[in-house]
């Protein structure tokens, strides 16, 4: 199947949470473009918000590329701007802030999930749930290298250190990976305000048992039952459509 002429609906929500006074996060939802994406910005009070709405900002302007390849690296380009111009607001500030990004890019039939920090992206294919995207925190890094336990890494002290971001050197470190689209995958990005209340497994659910909006609306509702204590950004893409056939991306912010 032309996967190019699947219908793509989409929705974000984002929301401070119930512990925190301000929303540091920021998303972006541009259908016509082939872009999503969602930042987790930090840096203490006004600062991440900055650098998460730098980042957004930024790779709004990409407009349409001519193909994938040229998509990729108008993205690029765009990422890169806005680590400049977050490291010159940091040097202006005297202070370091930065912010995490998970990015998703369609076009042409084929995808790709690009990142950094531990702003997640997931693909639900098939039915079944799997993390795309690996977090770049000290915690994985252990983990990787079998230091410590999946368990263990749950309650790790340390386990919200991030090891790269956007803003907090002067190149970019991105991690990627790319395929081909299929008829019925969902891409769920994250910031980590969803994982740290939503199991993979709960996430999954959702995803497969209501539409889309209602989907993040949901994802919503649960973190904030359960204490919510980081902001939240959930940003849903389905290929092919959802439940009811859309043909267009929806975007909201949720806030409170």
């Amino acid at each position: 199947m032309n996967t190019v002429a699947l219908p793509i609906e989409s929705f974000g929500v984002s929301h401070k949470g119930c512990v925190r006074d301000h929303n540091e996060d920021n998303y972006l939802i541009e259908p016509l473009t082939g872009l999503w994406v969602v930042a987790d910005g930090m840096g203490g009070h006004e600062a991440g918000e900055v650098a998460s709405a730098s980042i957004v900002d930024h790779l709004a302007t990409i407009g349409i590329a001519s193909s994938a390849p040229d998509l990729r690296a108008r993205f690029e380009d765009r990422l890169s701007r806005a680590n400049a111009e977050i490291r010159g607001i940091s040097r202006s500030r005297g202070i370091t802030i930065g912010s995490t990004f998970a990015a998703l890019l369609a076009m042409e039939g084929r995808f790709a999930c690009l990142w950094a920090g531990d702003s997640r992206i997931y693909l639900v294919r098939n039915g079944s749930i799997a993390q795309v995207s690996k977090d770049h925190t000290e915690v994985q890094e252990l983990l990787d290298r079998g230091m410590i336990s999946a368990e263990e890494a749950l309650t790790w002290p340390r386990r919200n250190v991030i090891t790269h971001a956007v803003g907090v050197s002067d190149e970019v470190v991105i991690d990627f990976q790319q395929g081909e689209l299929m008829p019925g995958d969902v891409f769920v990005l994250s910031t980590d305000g969803l994982t740290a209340h939503v199991s993979d497994a709960e996430i999954e659910l959702v995803v497969k048992s209501v539409p889309t909006r209602i989907a993040c609306e949901k994802l919503l509702e649960m973190v904030l039952a359960r204490g919510g204590t980081d902001n939240v950004t959930v940003v849903l893409v389905r290929i092919g459509g959802g439940r009811n056939g859309s043909l267009h991306a929806d975007q909201s912010r949720a806030e409170g």
